[in-house]
């Protein structure tokens, strides 16, 4: 993901998007995936480097607690001493809570930008919790995709539209341990001597692709509504049409899901098929931003192309461009997909299934219910 900074002529009020009545209309429609908290006089009360005593309300608890629980991840930008921090948040029992936190002495907006590349999350994803006047509109004059809340608002942050998910499933409870996984997956490459492909084989992948059952439609609709940079059309479906494509002899709803020795990542993809007589189309492909660089985009479009070969009929894919998701676009040609037709940000793809890739050795293919299509 490309973080971009855009700067205005002027600093923004903070407090314009603090409160749920002057959210405009922008915000209203907005989904926040990550809230970044100030420590000092925010999050506790009290400043640490001042030695005095810190007290977290059972409000405060609270809050971290449900936004977790709904899914929405959690980090700190605070100018404060690294280590003086972990320790008093460890024994507040709250540091667990919180994804690669940022404890420096630099702009909290150069805080956020690192936290965004860290989890590979845009910016207009992002709330920033903080007391002070002055940090807001820093944060608000580097960042202005980022909603600026006022820690005076935290009384009624839970209601903010933009923290109460549509869909909250058995995984949004997990979002964070997922994302801890991986930071021990980082980690561990990083310490890891030898090229990419030998560490990714290390990981013992194995990738489930199955169909979609009416247990499954809960986190699918979620999915349609908070993936967007590795979604080709962008299009969102709710339960009830998620369900009636379950149950349509004209289309497939497919699932992927991925565990290595690290721990399972979850529901990570998604697809949606149409089934034509002389061709199946593509009409969804989205996959989660956690498995970007692990091949598995490939291995499950590699799967939907295989078994529209074993159906006798070409693969067509539909594309609908937005700022984030080139690397979709990008997917399909790697593939070996012609366009078909493209007007005004809409591409239609097609492959004639002539010639297929191989699966990456390194990852475990299971298809249990779809046959033999390796």
């Amino acid at each position: 993901m490309t973080v971009k900074s855009h700067r205005n002529d002027t600093f923004p009020s903070a407090t314009a998007t603090c409160l749920p009545a002057s959210l405009p209309q922008r915000e209203n429609n907005r989904r926040v995936k990550c809230v970044v908290w100030d420590l000092d006089n925010t999050l506790w009360q009290g400043t640490l480097l001042e030695g005095d005593y810190l007290h977290v309300t059972d409000d405060v608890r609270n809050i971290i607690r449900q936004l977790d629980s709904r899914g929405i991840l959690q980090s700190i930008a605070s100018k404060n001493d690294y280590d003086s921090v972990q320790h008093r948040l460890q024994a507040l029992g709250l540091w667990d809570y919180f994804l690669y936190p940022q404890i420096s002495w630099q702009p909290k907006s150069e805080s956020i930008q690192k936290i965004a590349l860290a989890i590979n999350i845009n910016l207009d994803a992002f709330a920033f919790i903080d007391d002070q006047e002055f940090e807001l509109r820093e944060v608000g004059y580097g960042l202005p995709e980022v909603l600026l809340i006022n820690s005076q608002s935290l009384p009624t942050l839970l209601q903010l539209p933009c923290v109460n998910p549509e869909c909250i499933t058995t995984e949004s409870a997990l979002r964070r341990h997922y994302y801890q996984s991986e930071q021990r997956r980082t980690l561990a490459e990083e310490r890891f001597d030898g090229p990419n492909e030998a560490f990714l084989a290390s990981l013992n992948m194995s990738v489930t692709v199955t169909y979609a059952t009416a247990q499954d439609l809960i986190r699918a609709e979620e999915l349609t509504q908070r993936t967007h940079q590795l979604n080709t059309t962008g299009y969102t479906y709710s339960q009830s049409q998620l369900q009636a494509f379950c149950k349509s002899d004209n289309h497939l709803l497919l699932l992927a899901t991925l565990s290595d020795d690290f721990g399972s990542y979850g529901t990570i993809g998604l697809a949606l098929l149409e089934k034509n007589r002389d061709f199946w189309q593509l009409n969804l492909f989205l996959m989660s931003c956690r498995v970007v660089s692990r091949g598995i985009g490939n291995v499950l479009l590699g799967i939907i192309m295989k078994m529209a070969k074993k159906a006798g009929v070409s693969l067509r894919a539909e594309f609908v461009a937005n700022p984030y998701n080139r690397l979709m676009y990008i997917t399909y040609k790697f593939n070996g997909f012609k366009v078909l037709h493209e007007n005004n940000g809409y591409t239609l793809f097609e492959h004639n299934l002539e010639q297929l890739s191989v699966f990456p050795a390194f990852i475990k293919v299971n298809t249990p219910e779809l046959g033999d299509i390796k």
